[in-house]
């Protein structure tokens, strides 16, 4: 019988073979990367299966690394992302929104066929006690589900979450592409009147992005019966719709003669249908005009999809004007959204380092641009095929920084899959949005340091000018929590004064407070406040004669709420601009 590493060698030597003749044939990509998957776990396999010797050192050494696609972020990191998904969700709450929380994985056949070509992009897991589970890819296909649960009865709720989704995409971390990312999203569902939820998100969106001053954005919006009416119109077959959309989806990454290309040669759309496409699509004319240009043309609004597509986008417009944020919004007719769950309004919110360097939005539509973007170069490695190829970081945008749309069939969907009994279930219609936390952060933190914004929330440092006075310290420091005023102190019973208050100086404490035995006898305390500027782009402290300031202890929690700084406090700044 032969032993397990003989089996492992002569499953290598076939799985090897296959491997190269995929690869030698150019086949399909998605065969081609399973093969290489197998060959990467015999290799793995064998490699457990040799014995010690004089390298056993070495490879029983630990790798200390985050996984691929993941990372730690430290204490100032987290300071800005917690800012980040405070302003979030303080919106969300100022909409009228109920927070909702859902497992971080779900069945695979709860997440199977809801993503289109993205499908290949989710975890799977190993079988666990019968269930074949995935990691959730997003947060819209558990709350259908959790609707649906529910009996689809939950009529006009506002529903929120934020958490952790995770994706098998090659991740680009500068630009917060990443396996294990953080979304927030909101959604609307219920029978309301057209366009009313659609709007709202929308100026939700506008909202958020305004008040975390990611800079200039624009949210491009679509209509997913207008794509379809047009592909209709223009010869696609049923079938292809979906493949097709995802082509059109890439235009703000890629140049039209690449699209065209992806649509004819690997998704097989005859190249004339394909020209009468990129007709339609190259239109960016701005929102209104282009809305009447498509009004106008009778051939699309022959169609019954594209016809009930333009009314509703007709309605929304009217809606954006009453929130005044039209000028924030743009029809574009090339954006697509590549989820298989959309039936309406589609939009994502983007900004300038959204696109990829040097990437043209005009010339990227034209069918012969001058100098096409390139597409992202992929480094080599020579781990072999079982290593996954990198992403040329400098040559990828952050993409939409958020992203969402209508999806009225999914719940329904589920209710009907769970009925077992083939008749269609009661749907409920729903509208929501996602904001990539991750993607903002990314957008974010280099300005956060730029602008000298804080790491921590410790607002005062209780310090003791002799004597240790350690039970005073801890009683003035619980005193000043209990009224909501952050506060630390140095946990040793007799420091010396410079090392408490370089203690304070390394939380960037903005407040020092100095118990002295003569002054608590009094009824006082020295309150000593420290600032920081920048010297040559480094936060650095003020250095002051300054002695501080004498202030009743009775007073002294009243006379800190009334402070300049308090009052800014929860902005997150360090330095006064």
């Amino acid at each position: 019988m032969a032993s397990p590493a003989d089996a492992l060698n002569a499953e290598l030597v076939k799985q090897t073979e296959i491997f190269n003749k995929l690869r030698i044939e150019n086949s399909n990509p998605a065969a081609l990367e399973e093969s290489r998957k197998r060959l990467g776990e015999i290799k793995r396999d064998l490699a457990a299966l040799k014995p010690g010797g004089k390298d056993a050192k070495k490879r029983e050494r630990l790798l200390l690394k985050t996984p691929k696609g993941t990372r730690d972020y430290g204490p100032g990191e987290m300071f800005c992302r917690d800012y980040v998904e405070r302003i979030v969700k303080e919106c969300f709450v100022l909409y009228g929104g109920a927070q909702l929380d859902t497992p971080v994985f779900e069945r695979k056949d709860i997440l199977a066929g809801k993503y289109g070509e993205d499908a290949k992009l989710i975890f799977d897991l190993e079988d666990q006690g019968g269930e074949q589970l995935a990691l959730r890819y997003d947060h819209t296909v558990p709350l259908a589900r959790y609707l649906a649960m529910g009996g689809a009865n939950n009529t006009q709720s506002k529903l929120w979450q934020v958490g952790k989704v995770y994706r098998r995409d090659n991740p680009v971390m500068s630009k917060g592409r990443m396996r294990e990312f953080s979304q927030a999203d909101f959604d609307i569902s219920g029978q309301w009147d057209p366009m009313i939820p659609d709007a709202e998100l929308l100026s939700l969106l506008c909202t958020i992005l305004t008040r975390l001053e990611v800079g200039e954005f624009t949210i491009k919006i679509n209509h997913r019966k207008i794509l379809d009416g047009i592909f209709e119109v223009c010869g696609v077959p049923p079938e292809k719709i979906r493949p097709i959309s995802s082509a059109v989806d890439k235009l703000d990454k890629l140049p039209w003669s690449e699209v065209k290309k992806e649509m004819t040669e690997e998704k097989g759309l005859d190249p004339t249908t394909a020209d009468k496409i990129g007709e339609y699509v190259k239109h960016k004319v701005g929102s209104r005009p282009l809305l009447d240009r498509l009004l106008a043309d009778t051939s699309l609004t022959a169609n019954v999809k594209a016809k009930q597509g333009l009314d509703e986008i007709n309605i929304l417009f009217t809606f954006l004007d009453a929130y005044k944020i039209t000028d924030r919004v743009s029809f574009d007719l090339s954006l697509a959204r590549g989820l298989d769950y959309y039936t309406g309004l589609i939009y994502e919110a983007i900004v300038e380092a959204s696109a990829p360097p040097g990437f043209n939005a005009v010339e990227g539509l034209d069918p012969a641009p001058p100098t096409p973007a390139a597409a992202p170069k992929k480094k080599s490695k020579k781990g072999g095929p079982d290593e996954d190829e990198e992403i040329d970081e400098s040559q990828v945008g952050v993409g939409s920084i958020a992203a969402g749309g209508r999806y009225d069939d999914l719940v329904g969907m589920f209710a009907a899959a769970a009925s077992g009994d083939g008749k269609k279930a009661v749907g409920l219609p729903c509208v929501g949005v996602s904001i990539g936390l991750d993607r903002i952060f990314a957008l974010l933190w280099p300005k956060w340091v730029e602008r000298g914004m804080r790491s921590k929330e410790v607002f005062a440092y209780v310090l003791s000018a002799g004597g240790g006075l350690l039970p005073e310290r801890m009683g003035l420091v619980q005193e000043l929590r209990a009224q909501g005023i952050a506060a630390d102190f140095l946990a040793k019973n007799k420091p010396k004064l410079n090392a408490q208050f370089a203690a304070g100086e390394r939380d960037e404490v903005p407040y020092a407070i100095i118990l002295g035995g003569d002054e608590l006898n009094a009824g006082l305390v020295t309150v000593k406040e420290q600032r920081w500027e920048f010297v040559d782009g480094k936060k650095t402290k003020i250095e002051s004669a300054d002695k501080g300031t004498q202030v009743q202890r009775a007073e002294l929690v009243q006379w800190l709420k009334t402070t300049t700084t308090f009052k800014d406090w929860s902005s997150g700044r360090l330095i006064q601009q």
